[in-house]
């Protein structure tokens, strides 16, 4: 955090031709922006997406709608471009890599797709811890592996997405772990599962918080006996980027119970973080209390893969196009406040 840069970049907005304020959370952006990247002037050219793919052994309770071998699948469409977050990145001139955790349906080595299969899925968590500690390991380290190729590439923001049938119940355990929550607070349709299957959902949860209630004083711990490989991915992501200056655009419910967990382990990862929008998922609004952000967007989105904090990225480069280009009253000779 470079508090010159944010001081330069404040000064410079009282110096623009428009009242003091006048484009209210854009120029807030631009001076956060300013101070994550040690620049006076911000800018959001370089742009990495990166999502994280693993399936959960708790999807044998019944708790998604989708067959697991959908996530499988996806992996597929993500390396064809056919899903939204491919079009997205294209239309944004973001890099778009996927990495492989670990699915029950291989895909196989695909073009785009790195395979960092740690496992066909993690345990199912009503019985078993979701990791093994190696795994929790392993699945962080490829988030920070991931933040470190950005970073050889030059990015000035990197973007976590996830796909993983069953990730929505994965996140909302991890959460309620952490926040000291019920299933019933956070638990959602997720992929579209009907009152019943949420009300199903919550029990699975209340379950899997009962049986490792002994472990979940520690964050890393409640990662690792709740989560999924591609919420710890996200996790490493979001402690390496705060450790090597990277600023992160978190998603949506499950990107965001991720950064919970990362912000629990490591509180200085919250700087780092710029919240997208707010997820259509009920437990969303929890998680942005919890973390203290207010999200840019409200589109009722609930897709995941990191699509709504790409539809999001837009509004972050307006904010630093219009610091960087606007003229100061002195350029213009527009007289200023008196």
């Amino acid at each position: 955090m470079d508090h010159a840069a944010r001081a330069a970049a404040a000064q410079r907005q009282t110096q623009l031709t428009k009242p003091p304020g006048a484009l209210g959370r854009l120029e807030a952006i631009a001076i956060q922006l300013a101070a994550l990247q040690g620049a006076a002037r911000p800018a959001l050219d370089r742009v990495q997406i990166t999502v994280f793919a693993a399936d959960h052994g708790v999807v044998a309770e019944g708790v998604s709608a989708f067959p697991q071998a959908v996530t499988g699948e996806m992996v597929k469409n993500f390396a064809c471009g056919g899903a939204a977050i491919s079009v997205l990145a294209c239309e944004l001139g973001a890099r778009l890599e996927v990495v492989d955790l670990g699915t029950v349906n291989d895909p196989g080595p695909l073009d785009g797709v790195l395979r960092v299969r740690i496992a066909p899925s993690t345990a199912n968590f009503t019985r078993a811890p979701a990791m093994l500690a190696e795994q929790l390991q392993q699945a962080l380290a490829a988030g920070r592996a991931a933040v470190e190729r950005a970073l050889a590439n030059g990015a000035q923001l990197f973007i976590a997405g996830e796909m993983g049938i069953g990730n929505t119940t994965a996140a909302a355990a991890v959460a309620c772990g952490l926040l000291g929550l019920s299933g019933q607070d956070l638990a959602g349709p997720g992929t579209g599962i009907d009152p019943a299957g949420v009300a199903r959902k919550a029990a699975v949860i209340d379950r899997a918080l009962a049986l490792h209630a002994e472990r979940l004083a520690e964050p890393a711990e409640t990662l690792r006996c709740l989560g999924g490989f591609e919420l710890a991915a996200i996790a490493g992501a979001c402690i390496a980027g705060a450790q090597r200056g990277l600023p992160l655009l978190v998603d949506g419910f499950i990107a965001s119970a991720a950064a919970l967990a990362a912000v629990r382990m490591q509180p200085t990862v919250r700087d780092w973080l710029l919240f997208s929008h707010a997820s259509a998922e009920p437990g969303h609004a929890r998680l942005m209390h919890a973390l203290d952000a207010q999200p840019l967007i409200d589109l009722g989105l609930r897709l995941g893969e990191g699509s709504g904090a790409a539809v999001a990225l837009p509004l972050l480069r307006l904010a630093c196009a219009l610091h960087n280009g606007m003229a100061t009253f002195a350029e213009a000779g527009v007289s200023g406040k008196e």
